[in-house]
Protein backbone atom coordinates (compact mmCIF):
# COMPACT_ATOMS: atom_id res chain seq x y z
CA UNK A 1 0.00 0.00 0.00
CA UNK A 2 1.04 3.79 -1.11
CA UNK A 3 0.86 6.38 1.42
CA UNK A 4 1.44 10.15 1.55
CA UNK A 5 3.02 11.55 4.22
CA UNK A 6 2.06 15.43 4.95
CA UNK A 7 5.14 17.16 5.33
CA UNK A 8 3.00 20.51 7.19
CA UNK A 9 5.71 23.26 8.10
CA UNK A 10 3.75 23.67 11.09
CA UNK A 11 1.90 20.91 12.27
CA UNK A 12 3.32 19.50 15.37
CA UNK A 13 1.77 15.93 13.96
CA UNK A 14 1.86 14.34 10.44
CA UNK A 15 -1.15 13.51 8.53
CA UNK A 16 -1.16 10.00 6.68
CA UNK A 17 -3.03 9.87 3.44
CA UNK A 18 -3.54 5.87 1.80
CA UNK A 19 -2.88 6.44 -2.05
CA UNK A 20 -4.85 4.44 -4.59
CA UNK A 21 -3.48 6.04 -7.59
CA UNK A 22 -0.99 9.15 -8.55
CA UNK A 23 -3.02 11.12 -11.10
CA UNK A 24 -0.15 13.78 -11.68
CA UNK A 25 3.26 14.65 -10.15
CA UNK A 26 5.48 17.80 -11.78
CA UNK A 27 7.18 20.54 -10.44
CA UNK A 28 6.00 23.91 -11.94
CA UNK A 29 8.51 26.84 -11.66
CA UNK A 30 6.89 28.15 -8.16
CA UNK A 31 6.32 24.97 -6.66
CA UNK A 32 6.04 20.92 -6.74
CA UNK A 33 2.30 19.71 -7.71
CA UNK A 34 0.57 16.49 -7.19
CA UNK A 35 -2.73 14.66 -7.38
CA UNK A 36 -3.64 11.47 -6.51
CA UNK A 37 -6.52 9.47 -5.54
CA UNK A 38 -7.59 8.62 -2.32
CA UNK A 39 -10.81 5.95 -1.01
CA UNK A 40 -12.48 8.45 1.54
CA UNK A 41 -11.49 12.22 0.40
CA UNK A 42 -11.43 11.51 -3.38
CA UNK A 43 -8.91 13.50 -5.17
CA UNK A 44 -6.56 15.33 -3.30
CA UNK A 45 -4.41 18.35 -4.69
CA UNK A 46 -0.85 18.44 -2.93
CA UNK A 47 1.43 21.96 -3.47
CA UNK A 48 5.06 21.35 -2.60
CA UNK A 49 4.05 18.79 -0.10
CA UNK A 50 0.88 20.26 2.24
CA UNK A 51 -2.72 19.13 0.89
CA UNK A 52 -4.69 22.08 -0.31
CA UNK A 53 -8.30 20.46 -1.15
CA UNK A 54 -9.75 17.31 -1.60
CA UNK A 55 -13.30 16.66 -3.32
CA UNK A 56 -15.27 15.51 -0.37
CA UNK A 57 -14.01 18.24 2.36
CA UNK A 58 -13.07 21.65 -0.59
CA UNK A 59 -16.71 22.66 -0.03
CA UNK A 60 -16.42 24.04 3.69
CA UNK A 61 -12.76 25.26 3.37
CA UNK A 62 -14.18 27.81 -0.22
CA UNK A 63 -17.86 28.73 1.03
CA UNK A 64 -16.75 29.80 4.68
CA UNK A 65 -13.42 31.82 3.20
CA UNK A 66 -16.15 33.42 0.18
CA UNK A 67 -19.57 34.12 1.76
CA UNK A 68 -18.86 35.68 4.93
CA UNK A 69 -17.30 38.75 3.53
CA UNK A 70 -19.52 38.24 0.56
CA UNK A 71 -22.71 38.50 2.63
CA UNK A 72 -21.41 41.03 4.52
CA UNK A 73 -21.11 43.52 1.79
CA UNK A 74 -24.55 44.98 0.62
CA UNK A 75 -23.49 44.43 -2.94
CA UNK A 76 -20.27 43.20 -4.23
CA UNK A 77 -19.26 44.11 -7.60
CA UNK A 78 -16.00 43.78 -8.41
CA UNK A 79 -14.08 41.06 -6.49
CA UNK A 80 -10.39 40.14 -6.68
CA UNK A 81 -9.14 36.81 -5.91
CA UNK A 82 -5.70 36.11 -5.04
CA UNK A 83 -4.27 32.22 -5.21
CA UNK A 84 -7.31 29.57 -4.70
CA UNK A 85 -5.82 28.41 -8.28
CA UNK A 86 -7.97 25.85 -7.97
CA UNK A 87 -10.55 27.79 -8.74
CA UNK A 88 -13.10 26.60 -6.25
CA UNK A 89 -13.04 30.61 -4.77
CA UNK A 90 -14.05 32.20 -7.67
CA UNK A 91 -16.73 29.33 -7.96
CA UNK A 92 -18.64 30.50 -4.82
CA UNK A 93 -17.70 34.23 -5.66
CA UNK A 94 -19.78 33.97 -8.88
CA UNK A 95 -22.92 32.99 -7.22
CA UNK A 96 -24.09 36.20 -6.17
CA UNK A 97 -25.87 37.68 -8.68
CA UNK A 98 -24.46 41.36 -8.12
CA UNK A 99 -20.89 40.53 -8.82
CA UNK A 100 -20.17 41.97 -12.26
CA UNK A 101 -16.05 41.00 -12.41
CA UNK A 102 -13.82 39.13 -10.67
CA UNK A 103 -9.87 39.42 -11.22
CA UNK A 104 -8.31 35.71 -10.60
CA UNK A 105 -4.91 36.68 -9.84
CA UNK A 106 -2.64 33.17 -9.76
CA UNK A 107 0.70 32.98 -10.07
CA UNK A 108 1.03 29.46 -10.64
CA UNK A 109 -0.53 29.23 -13.99
CA UNK A 110 0.27 25.48 -13.67
CA UNK A 111 -2.00 24.88 -10.73
CA UNK A 112 -4.91 26.74 -12.74
CA UNK A 113 -4.04 24.13 -15.61
CA UNK A 114 -4.00 20.87 -13.02
CA UNK A 115 -7.33 21.89 -11.38
CA UNK A 116 -9.17 22.31 -14.68
CA UNK A 117 -8.21 19.02 -16.15
CA UNK A 118 -8.44 16.77 -12.55
CA UNK A 119 -11.17 18.93 -10.78
CA UNK A 120 -13.43 19.89 -12.70
CA UNK A 121 -16.61 20.56 -10.72
CA UNK A 122 -14.40 22.94 -8.11
CA UNK A 123 -12.74 25.06 -11.57
CA UNK A 124 -16.19 25.17 -13.53
CA UNK A 125 -16.27 29.08 -12.86
CA UNK A 126 -13.14 29.88 -14.04
CA UNK A 127 -14.02 30.30 -17.48
CA UNK A 128 -16.79 32.34 -17.32
CA UNK A 129 -17.08 35.64 -18.96
CA UNK A 130 -16.68 37.96 -15.53
CA UNK A 131 -13.72 36.40 -14.60
CA UNK A 132 -10.42 37.39 -16.09
CA UNK A 133 -7.36 35.83 -15.28
CA UNK A 134 -3.71 37.46 -14.54
CA UNK A 135 -0.60 35.00 -13.57
CA UNK A 136 1.16 37.39 -11.28
CA UNK A 137 2.10 38.39 -7.92
CA UNK A 138 -1.11 39.13 -6.24
CA UNK A 139 0.72 41.89 -3.91
CA UNK A 140 1.45 43.50 -7.44
CA UNK A 141 -1.81 43.76 -8.79
CA UNK A 142 -3.64 45.25 -5.51
CA UNK A 143 -0.27 47.75 -5.48
CA UNK A 144 -1.12 49.20 -8.92
CA UNK A 145 -5.59 49.37 -8.34
CA UNK A 146 -7.20 52.49 -7.86
CA UNK A 147 -10.26 52.26 -5.30
CA UNK A 148 -12.42 50.38 -7.25
CA UNK A 149 -12.42 46.88 -5.91
CA UNK A 150 -15.36 45.80 -3.18
CA UNK A 151 -13.79 42.58 -2.19
CA UNK A 152 -10.09 40.99 -1.72
CA UNK A 153 -10.15 37.38 -0.99
CA UNK A 154 -6.91 35.77 -0.68
CA UNK A 155 -6.74 32.51 -0.85
CA UNK A 156 -2.96 31.70 -0.84
CA UNK A 157 -0.61 28.24 0.42
CA UNK A 158 0.48 28.23 4.22
CA UNK A 159 2.14 31.90 5.16
CA UNK A 160 5.35 30.68 3.83
CA UNK A 161 7.77 31.15 0.56
CA UNK A 162 6.46 33.45 -1.75
CA UNK A 163 2.90 33.71 0.48
CA UNK A 164 4.70 35.65 2.63
CA UNK A 165 4.38 38.85 0.97
CA UNK A 166 0.53 38.42 1.43
CA UNK A 167 0.76 39.37 4.84
CA UNK A 168 2.65 41.84 5.61
CA UNK A 169 1.64 45.55 6.45
CA UNK A 170 2.86 46.99 3.16
CA UNK A 171 0.43 44.13 0.95
CA UNK A 172 -2.61 45.00 3.60
CA UNK A 173 -1.95 48.81 2.98
CA UNK A 174 -2.08 48.29 -0.78
CA UNK A 175 -5.35 46.41 -0.08
CA UNK A 176 -6.98 48.77 1.81
CA UNK A 177 -5.86 51.47 -0.78
CA UNK A 178 -7.60 49.58 -3.77
CA UNK A 179 -10.81 49.02 -1.74
CA UNK A 180 -14.61 51.18 -1.96
CA UNK A 181 -15.49 52.74 0.87
CA UNK A 182 -17.06 49.49 1.91
CA UNK A 183 -14.27 47.37 0.98
CA UNK A 184 -13.79 44.46 2.91
CA UNK A 185 -10.55 42.07 3.00
CA UNK A 186 -10.43 38.70 3.98
CA UNK A 187 -8.26 35.76 4.05
CA UNK A 188 -6.94 32.59 5.91
CA UNK A 189 -5.14 32.37 9.11
CA UNK A 190 -4.15 29.00 10.02
CA UNK A 191 -5.38 26.93 13.03
CA UNK A 192 -6.28 28.01 16.53
CA UNK A 193 -5.14 24.56 17.88
CA UNK A 194 -1.42 25.04 16.17
CA UNK A 195 -0.55 28.05 15.35
CA UNK A 196 -2.17 30.59 17.71
CA UNK A 197 0.51 33.22 17.57
CA UNK A 198 0.43 33.16 13.65
CA UNK A 199 -3.34 34.36 14.37
CA UNK A 200 -2.41 36.46 16.61
CA UNK A 201 0.02 38.11 14.32
CA UNK A 202 -1.89 38.17 11.50
CA UNK A 203 -4.77 40.24 13.55
CA UNK A 204 -2.26 42.53 14.78
CA UNK A 205 -1.03 43.03 11.75
CA UNK A 206 -4.46 43.83 10.14
CA UNK A 207 -5.28 46.10 13.28
CA UNK A 208 -2.61 48.36 12.37
CA UNK A 209 -4.02 49.14 8.65
CA UNK A 210 -7.64 48.65 8.93
CA UNK A 211 -9.87 50.14 11.54
CA UNK A 212 -12.30 46.84 11.84
CA UNK A 213 -10.51 43.76 12.28
CA UNK A 214 -12.38 40.25 13.24
CA UNK A 215 -11.98 36.61 13.33
CA UNK A 216 -14.07 33.95 12.62
CA UNK A 217 -13.47 29.74 12.08
CA UNK A 218 -14.65 26.90 10.03
CA UNK A 219 -13.90 23.02 10.79
CA UNK A 220 -11.63 21.41 7.86
CA UNK A 221 -10.88 17.80 8.31
CA UNK A 222 -7.84 17.77 6.19
CA UNK A 223 -6.01 21.53 7.20
CA UNK A 224 -3.49 20.54 10.21
CA UNK A 225 -5.51 21.43 13.43
CA UNK A 226 -8.69 21.42 11.76
CA UNK A 227 -9.91 24.52 13.84
CA UNK A 228 -9.30 26.67 10.62
CA UNK A 229 -9.45 30.67 11.24
CA UNK A 230 -9.75 33.26 8.82
CA UNK A 231 -8.68 37.48 9.38
CA UNK A 232 -11.03 39.71 7.68
CA UNK A 233 -10.12 43.74 7.50
CA UNK A 234 -13.47 46.11 6.84
CA UNK A 235 -12.88 49.58 6.04
CA UNK A 236 -16.52 50.29 7.74
CA UNK A 237 -18.63 47.67 7.87
CA UNK A 238 -19.14 45.10 10.56
CA UNK A 239 -18.61 41.61 8.69
CA UNK A 240 -20.67 39.92 11.71
CA UNK A 241 -23.79 41.45 10.27
CA UNK A 242 -25.85 40.05 6.71
CA UNK A 243 -26.18 42.73 4.54
CA UNK A 244 -26.90 40.38 1.53
CA UNK A 245 -29.80 40.74 -0.44
CA UNK A 246 -30.43 37.33 -2.27
CA UNK A 247 -30.47 33.53 -1.15
CA UNK A 248 -27.39 31.38 -2.67
CA UNK A 249 -27.05 27.70 -2.93
CA UNK A 250 -24.49 26.60 -0.44
CA UNK A 251 -23.96 23.12 0.96
CA UNK A 252 -22.63 24.12 4.12
CA UNK A 253 -22.49 28.38 4.83
CA UNK A 254 -25.79 29.27 5.47
CA UNK A 255 -27.22 32.51 8.10
CA UNK A 256 -26.73 30.99 10.71
CA UNK A 257 -23.68 29.07 10.19
CA UNK A 258 -21.80 32.79 9.16
CA UNK A 259 -23.20 34.29 12.58
CA UNK A 260 -22.06 31.44 14.37
CA UNK A 261 -18.80 30.97 12.81
CA UNK A 262 -16.93 34.34 14.57
CA UNK A 263 -15.16 34.13 18.24
CA UNK A 264 -17.33 35.23 20.63
CA UNK A 265 -16.01 38.95 21.64
CA UNK A 266 -14.90 37.41 25.22
CA UNK A 267 -13.18 35.13 23.55
CA UNK A 268 -11.60 37.23 20.62
CA UNK A 269 -10.27 39.56 23.56
CA UNK A 270 -8.13 36.99 25.79
CA UNK A 271 -6.99 35.88 22.25
CA UNK A 272 -5.66 39.23 21.59
CA UNK A 273 -4.35 39.86 25.23
CA UNK A 274 -2.60 36.53 24.76
CA UNK A 275 -4.72 34.99 27.77
CA UNK A 276 -6.31 31.82 25.80
CA UNK A 277 -4.24 29.01 28.22
CA UNK A 278 -3.83 26.49 25.58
Amino acid sequence: MIRFFEKDPYAPIQYTYEVSKILYHKRSEFQDIMVFENPHFGKILVLDGVVQITEKDELFYHEMLTHVVMCSHPEPKKVVVIGGGDGGTVREVLKHKSVEKVYFIEIDEDVIKVSQKYFPRVACGITDKRVQIKCMDGAEFVKRRSADIDLVIVDSTDIIGFAKSLFTKKFFHSVKNCLTRDGMYVSLSESLHFHKDIVIGVQETLRSVFPIVDLYTAPIATYAGNWWTFSIGSKQLDPREIRTKHKIRCRYYSDEIHSNAFLPRSMYQRLMTRKLDW
